[in-house]
This record gives C-alpha cells, structure tokens and sequence, in this order.
C-alpha cells in the first residue's frame, strides 16, 4: 500500500535491506524433465536438427532471424547469441535427448533486481510437454529463489496468440501494449508485456510445482489437471 511521507506526497513501500543482486551467470538448471544447459556451438547441430526442418519455418516467424539453412549457419546464429551484451541464453535439453529449444535471459537489471525471459523458441517435439513448462518454471525459480530477484518479466508480439496464452497459462499478469515498439523483419511490432513479481512468485510455483509433479500424469503422460495459477488480486 502507498504510504505517505513528510510532505504529505504518497510513496511506495520500503524494501527492508534491499541491495543489488548477482547478475545471472551461466549455470545448469536441472529438473525433472528438462535441463537449461549455458548454450554453447556444441548444441547446434541439434538445435539445427531439432527447429529448422521443412515446415518449422512457422516457428521463426516472430523472430528477428529466419530459420538458419545449415550448421555452420545455426554455429554463427548461436556465436551472435554468446556475444550479445546482458543477454545469458540457454539451450533446452529434455532428459535423455539432445538440445530442442532456446532460451534466453535479457533486459537484465541487478540494480532493480529484474530480468526478462526472451526468445523462447521451442522445436514442435518439445511443445506442449512437461519439458516445455518446465523449462520456464527453472528459469523463473533460478531468477526469485537463487539470486533474489524481484520482477520476472514476459514480453511477445501482441499477435503471437500462443506466446500470450503461455504467459497466461504459467501465471503472468499482463500489463500492457508498447504500441509501435519494434521494427521486426521490416513489420511492426506491437508488444504486450507480462510479469511475475516475488510477490506473486511463492502461489505461483507452487501451482507450477503441483502440475510438474508426476501423480498429475497418467500412465499415457496425460494430465490429469490443468495448469491453473491464482491470479493476483487487483
């Protein structure tokens, strides 16, 4: 609640002790069904064979890049990921197989204690599975319970309808639309932003937890109830 200082002006609340946390530095992440490995050249063959096949091209279309035709083409895709400034990107390794998606911490703010998860790309194999939540639940529990941090953000194309219900879905409260944000592939891009405060965070896994474990799963891999995040009151 807004409290109200000695000049009679309504200011935010304190945060006892708060002091600049660690900036995310490579390091696997490791649950159940999924690994966030730091990505390195040695995962783009795989991720070559895993997102760049006839008919994935669908899969790129809000990215800033097209579908690299060859290895060595996804090798330079994922030098230029390495050497982006604030940006650490892991590739996503389902247990038992080999790398089949992507993803990437940006807009990093230690100061603040914020960061986004961005350019989450999965191979169609990878969609809609256990891994896929997973991926996202390790990425946001790393963020809030490892390094403290205290704003978890989502963003996408406000006509990518599939990145919107998945920040829906995993417990993102929506906050708005950047009009004319971006210049992608020649396009605009309007932006809908998402986020998860520490607030929000322990409801959250929680429920992430609750649908991860396997007793919500049948015999066939079926689950056996939906993911349902409480949502924030306003």
């Amino acid at each position: 609640m807004p409290q109200e200082n000695d000049h009679g002006q309504q200011v935010g609340d304190e945060v006892p002790g708060w002091a600049p946390r660690a900036v995310p530095a490579p390091v696997t992440l490791t649950g159940r069904y999924v690994a966030l490995e730091p990505l390195g050249t040695e995962h783009a063959e795989a991720l070559h064979d895993a997102l760049c096949n006839p008919g994935d091209e669908e899969l790129w279309t809000y990215r800033p890049t097209d579908p690299p035709p060859d290895v060595p083409s996804m090798v330079t895709l994922v030098e230029q990921h390495l050497a982006a400034p604030d940006m650490l990107t892991f590739a996503l390794v389902p247990s038992g197989k080999r790398a089949q998606g992507l993803a990437s911490y940006m807009r990093i703010d230690a100061s603040h204690g914020q960061v986004e998860i961005a350019g989450v790309l999965y191979a169609k194999t990878l969609q809609r599975t256990r891994a896929a939540t997973e991926a996202i639940h390790l990425s946001m529990r790393h963020a809030f319970d490892d390094l403290g941090y205290r704003r978890f953000e989502w963003k996408c194309d406000s006509l990518n309808e599939p990145s919107r219900r998945a920040a829906d879905r995993l417990g993102f409260t929506y906050e708005g639309r950047f009009r004319h944000h971006m210049v992608t592939k020649g396009r605009n891009r309007d932006t809908d932003w998402f986020s998860v405060t520490d607030t929000e965070w322990p409801a959250v896994r929680a429920e992430h937890e609750r649908w991860l474990d396997p007793a919500n799963f049948d015999a066939d891999g079926r689950q056996l109830s939906r993911l349902r995040v409480p949502r924030p009151a306003p």
